[in-house]
Formats: C-alpha cells, structure tokens, sequence
C-alpha cells in the first residue's frame, strides 16, 4: 500500500478559463512533486471543459454549479464569489492561488479574502496603465494585486509596478510567467512544424467588439485579397464574439474559420505560420518565445517587454493601420527575419517551481510565527 501523504498545508488553485488552465497547470504539477503540502483545484465553470487539463495531476478537483451563459460582467462575478465563498466555509484551504485577471480570479481573491484565507496572485504587476484598456481586465488585476498576500510577478518590470502601488502590500517574487512554462512543454512534445503562407489572427477583447470588429473583419478581407497569404481564425468559446467573426467572414474563401483550438492546437498553429495578428495578452507572450512576429490590435499593452524584443508591435484597430503594418512586414523579408527570432522576456520555463518553493516557504514562516 502506498504511504498516505502528509497532512501538510493544503493550497487550492481557482481556475475559470482556458487560458488559466494552460498557465495554472504548471503550478498543480510543481505542487504535486512537493510531498509536504496537499493541494486542490477548483473550476469555476466560466469556461466549460476544463477538468481533463487537471485529471492526474495529484489534485482533488471540484467544479462549481455556476452557469455563466446570460450573466453580465458583475452578475458573473456575483454569482462566482457566492460559490466560491460557499466552497470555502465548506472546504478550507491554507493558500488560495488565483492566475491572473479574469472575473474567476477577481471573485476568487475576493471570496479568500472575505472567508479569511490568505492569497497568491499568479501572473502579478500587469499594467496597460488605462483602467478602461483593456476593461474590465486592468481594474481585476489592480484589485486582486491589492488583496493578495503573495505576488508572483512574470517580469522585474511587473515587480516594479506592484513596488509603486500603494495598494499592493503583499510579498513580492519574481519567477516568470507560468504560461512559458506551458509553452516549451508542449513545444518539445510536439517538435518542429513547417511554417506556411498563413496568418493566424485571434480577436476577442471586449474593445474589439460589436461595432469596432466590422472594420477588423475589413481589413482581414482586406489582407487576404491583396497579399499572397491565408488566414486562420480559430473562433472563441463566448458565443456572442464566434457569432460576429462568422457573421462577417464565414464567405471569404481565404480565411479559414476552425473551432475554438486546445493549447497544443494553438502552439501548431503559431509554429505553422509567418506572423500573428492578435488582441490576445498570451500571444504577446507565446509569440516571442517561438519567433512568430506579433501585431497587437490595441492601442495598449500591459505586457511592455514583449515590445522591447522586437518581435511585437501595437498596430492598433483602425482597419487601415492593420493593413499597412501586414502589407509592410510581408513586404520586407530582413524586418520579418528580425521579428522571427525566439526571444525570451517572460522566462525560462521554471517559473511553476519558483511559485511553489515560495508558497512553501512562506506558510512555514506563517506556521512558525504562529506557533
């Protein structure tokens, strides 16, 4: 019979979509080889088919009966703050760990909070310094850096901006972004993919909604017709935001609309194309780290590093804008050779085991100090 494991500090991961999946799932493997402490995950149900990123890796997982189809903003994150806070009363945990800045994290560090449980936030720092750019993304991430106890911030840039923010008091470590971690493990699974005459756009944030995605979706027409490429769309799960894209571009015979794509997917798709055109904050990251050039569709960037590599530039919304910025870096095969090389501004890959020997060590001291 195998021995039972420790009855150390317990941790519980809060996981609401499929980007947190992707970059919390380093952390529960990370967990899962230290043998003092148990862990759990809980799945908020804001995206549905999570469970299967987290089955064997030692965790004790729980969803939560939230349905998120029909809630607004607020309502969603009413609605999720009352489960988890629920979940908590019923199911202590010693560390709560949320990722990021979605409506998941937010009513997670907020329930941990009210419920007493301290917090660690994955993915610290973020800044766009525009509260309404993107919204509601820049006011989570503020919030939940004020409530948490321990920051992980990606970047010593991201340290430095939770250093400046009053609010911010927690413990702060920089170890890198958990999302490479994820990156270059499924990168060495799926080794080398042939890149191809392809473009691989993704549009989603809120800003690039309704009315602003019909200029987009002009200029992706646009692209296709003039330029010798094709482009791949991967629809996304809201089904109010996979409605617009196939509403304006399920007839252009150029542009391949696919379903919503797992990780694994994604990273064949980055590999296999000339560049990306995106909105995604994880692109910006993923990019990079495999040399695909990256053209941000915002006017913002909470993530600055990825700029300063080279590989990534803001184009913007306007459809004309995002035109040219394509039409230019086809054009010009020394300035796409320049942003096709792999930089690493987000990490090394390690950054789930620096989370984890930190988490360890700080409910030592906290068990110590309250012995």
């Amino acid at each position: 019979m195998a021995a039972e494991r420790p009855k150390g500090p317990r941790i519980v991961s809060i996981v609401g979509t499929r980007p947190e999946a992707i970059k919390m799932a380093p952390v529960v493997r990370a967990l899962a080889a230290r043998p003092r402490l148990r862990q759990g995950v809980v799945l908020t149900s804001q995206h549905g088919g999570l469970r299967p990123a987290f089955e064997g890796l030692g965790a004790d997982l729980f969803e939560l009966p939230c349905d998120p189809r029909g809630h607004s903003a607020p309502k969603l994150r009413e609605a999720l703050h009352r489960h988890l806070c629920g979940h908590f009363q019923s199911d202590p945990a010693d560390l709560v760990l949320v990722q990021g800045d979605t409506a998941s994290a937010f009513a997670g560090a907020l329930a941990a909070r009210d419920c007493g449980i301290p917090i660690g936030h994955v993915e610290a720092g973020l800044r766009s310094g525009d509260v309404q750019h993107p919204w509601p993304e820049e006011g989570n991430r503020i919030a939940i850096d004020a409530l948490s106890d321990l920051l992980f911030a990606p970047t010593e840039r991201a340290a430095a901006n939770l250093r400046s923010d009053w609010r911010a008091t927690g413990e702060i470590h920089v170890t890198g972004n958990t999302g490479i971690d994820a990156l270059l493990h499924v990168q060495g699974r799926i080794g080398e993919v042939p890149r191809s005459h392809t473009i691989l756009v993704t549009c989603h944030r809120r800003e690039n909604q309704g009315a602003a995605f019909a200029p987009i979706a002009g200029a992706l027409k646009r692209i296709v017709r003039e330029r010798a490429v094709e482009i791949v769309f991967p629809l996304h799960l809201n089904r109010h935001v996979r409605r617009e894209a196939e509403a304006a571009l399920k007839d252009e015979p150029r542009i391949r609309l696919v379903e919503p794509a797992d990780h694994e997917t994604m990273v064949r798709l980055m590999l296999g194309s000339l560049l990306i055109l995106t909105d995604s904050g994880g692109l910006q990251e993923e990019g990079p780290a495999l040399g695909r050039p990256v053209l941000v569709m915002r006017g913002t960037t909470e993530r600055p590093e990825a700029l300063e590599t080279g590989n990534v530039e803001l184009v913007g919304s306007d459809p004309e804008r995002i035109f040219a910025a394509v039409r230019d870096l086809l054009a010009d095969p020394d300035k796409l050779a320049l942003m096709s090389r792999p930089a690493f501004p987000f990490g090394d890959g390690n950054a789930a085991p620096r989370i984890v020997a930190a988490c360890e060590e700080w409910l030592a001291r906290r068990r110590t100090r309250a012995a």
